[in-house]
């Protein structure tokens, strides 16, 4: 059993030594520690002033912290006076280029950071131009940013993502693409041939359909002299109907835009040969050969104005000779009229692109796009502060902030003081980000410290288990009593951490016994021989009880009345989810029935063990254990489990005697240098097949964009679907707060993977440790911290 830990009061010399050794080290942040330090920044910021800071505080912290810098601002120039009077010569560059540089020189108590006005005549400081600086950057027919059937080396913007639609008889597209980061987008299409039938059995696919992933990396960004240069691989896995590889430059002359390149495949002198599963991309393997199969490419753009542009483009794509393109025989028996494309293209909104074009010499071309920042609010977030009522302020301290919490949407609250340090713990129930939890929570007591109060500390829990703890100097407190909300001060003060934890305290109020949840549930499956696109529609809700600390039992219930899930294919040898219709077509479902309990060390060490109906298509027993390690940069632990599989018709019966059974090694990287996290399991999968499993996620302001690929022996499946198969699939994690206009945690997941295949697959855990513990490893909240919680200026 835990117990609150007491500090004796008579001291506070005593008290302060205690404070200082529970936090030794904090590596996310000192608590108890060294004070944070006042720093001066003045001149070409857009926020100049006086700023308190971390002690581990550098010059990029200080200029984010300022806003950035003002488009006159002389980077070089700057000088860093100390306390001393010392000056020290402080050139500087992007905070995301000087962070961890030698330039980005540690700040102390008293520093006063200089940014000089430019020189008058000299030439105006300008940001490094992305590629893709409007109006360049739409998207080819394939989605691809380019001009009509070719690529320019022209990037969409990082974390911003688009969706559209085109058609050029005879082909329809269906694309959606996103900026992952400033040198690589990534882009997803469907490709439907008009009047070619998918499958020749007369069932209700309809016309045939391919689906291909394209990617394309910056090499070279633009200079003055030079152009930006590109790499674009087109669809280098399966059928490879229509791929290509390409190197293209891009060369602005404002407001005009030329682009050259050379691609082979598609743009070539002949197709590509069907890859199947694995990668090929002959421009890396085999760059001779691509060489000569070669053939050029180019275009202009011309921005009339800013909202049109006018576009020309030469095309090398032989039709008459993509013999394994299912249009071909049909509709390009010979050679097309023309090689050359010319049309317009029309920006009458921000995140809206209309393209008319004439291609081909004989069809009209058609395309409609819709772009948007990724995480970006639709409505802007606001969390009223609390008003206190004159009943609530009779009511004895530890009380008063208990209600001003359970108001702001904290649970499970425990307050204790020691005459020294105010200590506050509390659940989170609202708020996505940690560091914005602990803001609003500080702001929310800030009027009720005691003025004698040196330090107040905040432990954050899940369901009474420990999962961050931040501290902050009183003083960073004051003024809220006149009605001041020091958001700003509270955040340059807060130091966080998220290991060796205090015991909770005991005992706690406005504890939460039950929850519930019911949010609208949309599932999509593409390309089943039946039809290419099945879906339901419905909802999906939960009921939950925790009845002890760790401990939670679930109820999940699901109802689609829209659902024409169905599948004319047979399970597979060893069916693991080939058998997934049966169990999706059903109008109801008891999706989950289960008991979880979670323990945790101080250090901590995360165990997670399960029992019941884990999942729609499983139910036995499961378990985890996860371990933090250098501050939450790595994720390290294993999970194994031993299921039966679960009737589709019948919620508590099984089918037969077998078991399942997995055993896993599992890792996390996480990189919140540029907000990306790698996840990777080894072992035994549910069917038997022993390999890994990689995932690759990138995190923007609440959005988890992921990707994910395996490699297994697959030399226990008899079929052929199975045997040599690399399971994969992406996937989108879309935070609610982003269309509320207020906080929350609730999120929902959707993902796009074969549904027909059983290799690589794992038990869908209602909430592994890894997520459980998710933003609240050390160097993550340290990034939040600093920049992902806040709302965009």
């Amino acid at each position: 059993m835990m117990f609150p830990r007491r500090i004796p009061g008579a001291s506070a010399f005593a008290a302060a030594l205690l404070l200082f050794a529970l936090f030794h080290p904090a590596p996310a942040g000192a608590i108890g520690g060294p004070r944070p330090v006042t720093v001066t920044v003045e001149g070409e910021v857009r926020r100049p002033g006086g700023y308190t800071l971390p002690h581990d505080a550098t010059l990029s912290t200080l200029i984010v912290a300022a806003g950035g810098y003002t488009d006159n601002a002389d980077l070089a120039a700057a000088t860093l006076t100390r306390e001393s009077a010392k000056t020290v010569a402080a050139p500087l560059s992007h905070p995301r280029l000087l962070k961890g540089s030698p330039a980005d020189l540690p700040l102390t108590d008293g520093d006063t950071l200089r940014i000089p006005t430019r020189t008058p005549g000299a030439p105006a400081r300008t940001r490094a131009r992305s590629a893709a600086d409007e109006p360049f950057a739409g998207p080819n027919n394939f989605g691809v940013t380019g001009l009509f059937e070719t690529p320019t080396a022209r990037m969409m913007s990082e974390n911003r993502y688009r969706l559209g639609a085109a058609q050029v008889h005879p082909y329809r597209y269906y694309f959606g693409t996103v900026g992952l980061f400033d040198r690589l987008e990534m882009t997803g299409r469907v490709t439907e041939v008009i009047g070619v039938p998918g499958f020749n059995d007369g069932g209700q696919y309809g016309a045939y359909k391919d689906k291909a992933v394209d990617a394309k990396f910056l090499l070279l960004k633009e200079r003055t002299f030079l152009p930006a240069v590109a790499v674009a691989i087109s669809d280098p896995h399966g059928t490879r109907l229509y791929g290509s590889q390409a190197i293209v430059a891009s060369k602005r002359i404002f407001p005009f835009d030329v682009s050259l390149g050379f691609g082979n495949g598609r743009l070539g002198k002949r197709p590509l040969p069907a890859q199947g599963e694995g990668f090929r991309i002959e421009l890396l393997t085999d760059p001779r050969k691509w060489a000569r199969e070669a053939l050029p490419f180019g275009g202009v753009q011309y921005a009339a104005t800013q909202w049109l542009s006018l576009l020309a483009e030469y095309s090398p794509i032989r039709y008459d000779r993509q013999t394994p393109d299912p249009a071909q025989s049909k509709y390009f028996p010979t050679a097309v009229r023309s090689p050359f494309n010319v049309g317009a293209r029309v920006k009458p909104l921000r995140w809206l692109e209309i393209d008319a074009s004439w291609q081909r010499g004989s069809e009209i071309g058609v395309t409609a796009s819709v772009g948007f920042d990724i995480g970006r609010p639709l409505v802007p977030i606001h969390d009223p502060p609390y008003l206190e009522t004159v009943e609530a302020s009779r009511a004895p301290l530890q009380d008063r902030i208990a209600l001003a919490l359970a108001d702001a949407g904290f649970s499970d609250i425990a307050v204790s003081g020691d005459g020294f340090t105010l200590r506050v713990d509390a659940q989170n129930d609202r708020y996505f980000f940690a560091p914005r939890a602990v803001e609003i929570l500080l702001a929310t007591i800030a009027p009720f410290v005691p003025p004698n109060v040196e330090y107040v500390r905040v432990q954050l829990k899940e369901n009474g288990i420990p999962m961050a703890e931040a501290a902050v100097s009183a003083s960073a407190l004051s003024g809220a009593g006149s009605g001041f909300f020091p958001t700003d001060r509270i955040r340059a003060a807060a130091g966080f951490r998220s290991a060796n934890f205090d015991a909770p305290i005991r005992p706690t109020t406005h504890r939460r016994r039950f929850d519930y949840g019911l949010r609208p549930s949309f599932e999509a499956f593409l390309n089943d021989p039946s039809g290419f696109f099945k879906y339901r529609v419905g909802l999906a809700g939960t009921l939950s009880t925790f009845p002890w600390r760790g401990g939670t039992a679930l109820l999940g219930v699901e109802g689609y009345p829209v659902n024409n899930i169905s599948t004319s294919n047979a399970p597979l040898s060893i069916p693991i989810r080939s058998d997934m219709p049966k169990y999706k077509k059903e109008k109801a479902a008891l999706g989950r029935l289960f008991f979880d309990q979670v323990f945790a060390t101080r250090e901590p060490v995360y165990f997670r063990a399960a029992a019941g109906m884990l999942e729609t298509m499983f139910g036995g027993v499961d378990a985890e254990t996860a371990l933090p390690l250098w501050n939450g940069r790595i994720l390290a632990g294993a999970s194994g489990s031993v299921v039966r599989k679960r009737a589709p018709d019948d919620p508590f019966r099984f089918l037969g005697n077998g078991n399942y059974h997995t055993a896993l090694l599992q890792g996390r990287l996480n990189v919140p240098e540029i907000d990306a996290a790698i996840d990777v399991k080894w072992g035994r999968f549910l069917a038997g097949d022993r390999g890994v499993r990689v995932a690759a996620s990138k995190f923007v302001r609440g959005v988890t964009l992921s990707a994910w690929y395996s490699a297994t022996d697959t030399g226990m499946f008899t079929d052929p679907f199975n045997r040599g198969y690399h399971d994969k699939g992406i996937s989108v994690e879309i935070p609610i707060r982003l269309f509320t206009g207020r906080d929350s945690k609730t999120a929902y997941r959707y993902s796009l993977s074969p549904w027909t295949r059983d290799v690589a697959q794992d038990i869908d855990r209602y909430l592994p440790l890894f997520d459980r513990i998710g933003r609240n490893a050390g160097v993550l909240l340290d990034r939040d911290q600093g920049s992902a919680y806040r709302a965009p200026r």
